[in-house]
């Protein structure tokens, strides 16, 4: 495929995105995490890690706009380099677990057969335990740290990826070109490479949007408990965690990095759920 219909096909997605009113509420909550984390080294009155225990739980004011925690630590500063924490790790456990979840689906639904069989069977064994409870098994067997979570967070991920790109894979392995493809001397692998698994990126595109929130709020679940990031990591999950001691008398603690996590999954929700409706081929016509 040429670049100009890549271009157009685009342009036909941005245009019909910026007519749908969640789109642009989910983008625009989107957009924002990703400047403040960008943004965070320019953003941050405070360093995140320094200690200043002559201020310590603050309540919010013109000085500490959130507060300060138990170490006076500010809590604005934490939760801004926090949200570079949280959305590095969403953007890799999506990446990590949609490459591997898409090779696995387009490889099965391409051959079928036993090997479609055995390695349906292997995802249905991982998805028949709660993503949460899996994840903390598994970064509880590996050992508490945030590259740990990342993998734990990813592999419950996996199966997901796979047995939506193996249903698409098993439609487009029938189509004309396909079969041309065949004929014409192509080995599995290019196949695979050049026909499966572009036409199955629209359903994975969307299922990485969905899921993002779902990676966020498992890794921080996991910081929560102790199993993700470890202190002094400014890390959503890890400062709720810390705050929920205070939360009677020094509410702030805990709410602010509560609602960033609860604002950054509904965005990628709100707008995942749009770009599905956008990418149906019954509203593109």
């Amino acid at each position: 495929m040429s670049a100009h219909p890549l271009l157009r096909e685009l342009k036909l997605t941005l245009r019909i995105l910026a007519r749908n009113p969640s789109a642009l509420i989910g983008g625009a909550v989107i957009v924002l995490m990703v400047l403040l984390a960008l943004g965070a080294p320019l953003l941050a009155p405070f360093d995140p890690v320094k200690l200043s225990l002559a201020e310590r739980l603050s309540a919010p004011g013109a000085a500490h706009f959130f507060g300060t925690d138990e170490l006076g630590r500010d809590i604005f500063s934490r939760v801004l380099y926090g949200a570079r924490i949280s959305l590095s790790i969403g953007l890799l456990v999506i990446t990590v677990a949609g490459v591997t979840g898409a090779l696995i689906g387009a490889t099965s639904g391409y051959f079928g057969g036993r090997i479609d069989n055995a390695v349906m069977r292997v995802m249905d064994v991982v998805l028949s335990f709660p993503s949460l409870v899996l994840a903390l098994a598994l970064a509880a067997a590996m050992g508490p740290s945030l590259v740990n979570a990342i993998l734990a967070t990813a592999f419950v991920m996996i199966p997901k990826f796979a047995r939506l790109v193996r249903g698409e894979a098993l439609s487009v392995r029938e189509l004309p070109f396909v079969a041309a493809s065949r004929v014409a001397g192509a080995g599995h692998g290019f196949i695979i490479r050049r026909h499966i698994l572009p036409n199955c990126l629209n359903s994975a595109i969307v299922l990485a949007t969905l899921t993002l929130g779902d990676a966020i709020l498992i890794a921080a679940s996991l910081s929560f408990i102790g199993l993700g990031a470890q202190p002094p990591t400014p890390e959503w999950g890890a400062m709720i965690a810390s705050g929920r001691k205070f939360l009677m008398d020094q509410w702030w603690y805990a709410t602010f990095p509560g609602l960033f996590i609860l604002v950054t999954v509904i965005g990628f929700n709100i707008f995942g759920d749009a770009l599905r409706d956008v990418l149906d081929p019954r509203i593109r016509r």
